[in-house]
């Protein structure tokens, strides 16, 4: 399971890029809930020693990625629908907070965060779907000029990365990237009631659908 885990050039910042890399593996599906993790395994694979690896380690059961396996070791911690309920309703309320900052300074978003979006949904490439999706978001909270926003959000989105990942194996929400356009457009045109509204539907959009989806997923499982 672990095989898809690639060696680590010589650096210093050993502990960030392992649980990154553990972090995206769990997201896109390689490692499964349920996975058993080792440190041992882990640093041979990923060519490091397992201090940092303990270290990263840490962290991911600290932020509710892994816990504590059935005998030695650690594994995967499974996907809970009801907590993932929660946290869209967080997301909803903090994307439509920031979308209304944003167009109450009539920002204009980077058009190329959307067209990005679109190429990346014809290619069905898992990861790159999720990382344009927190791209168009972080630069709507960034536009909001107010740093708690994207610090609340960030540690929501490193889970929601995962229930993304879970359920873009299966499928995808077309209508998402032009469900982000009206957004920066609402935003552009400095109606911020208008951004803040289309931001909340979009987030409870993607939840209903995210869970329904899930739904599927662990219980074919």
């Amino acid at each position: 399971m672990l095989s898809q885990l690639n060696k680590l050039p010589a650096r210093t910042d050993y502990v960030q890029a392992v649980y990154k890399a553990l972090l995206d593996a769990i997201s896109d599906g390689s490692l499964q809930p349920g996975t058993r993790i080792t440190q041992e395994e882990i640093a041979e694979q990923m060519n490091v020693s397992r201090l940092p690896v303990l270290q990263a380690l840490r962290q991911l059961k600290n932020d509710g990625f892994v816990e504590d396996a059935p005998g030695r070791g650690l594994q995967v911690t499974a996907l809970n629908i009801e907590w993932i309920d929660k946290l869209y309703e967080v997301r909803g309320a903090l994307d439509s907070l920031a979308a209304k900052l944003a167009a109450s300074k009539k920002c204009v978003l980077d058009p190329a965060l959307i067209k990005h979006g679109r190429a990346v949904s014809e290619k069905g490439d898992v990861r790159a779907l999720i990382d344009a999706d927190i791209a168009f978001h972080s630069a709507i909270y960034e536009a909001s000029e107010n740093p708690l926003i994207a610090k609340s959000a960030h540690l929501h989105w490193a889970h929601l990365r995962r229930v993304m990942g879970a359920v873009l194996q299966l499928t995808q929400r077309s209508a998402i990237w032009d469900e982000h356009q009206a957004i920066a457009d609402a935003i552009q045109n400095g109606d911020e009631k208008k951004a803040a509204e289309l931001s909340e539907l979009h987030a409870t959009r993607a939840r209903k659908s995210l869970i329904h989806q899930l739904e599927q997923v662990l219980s074919s499982n």
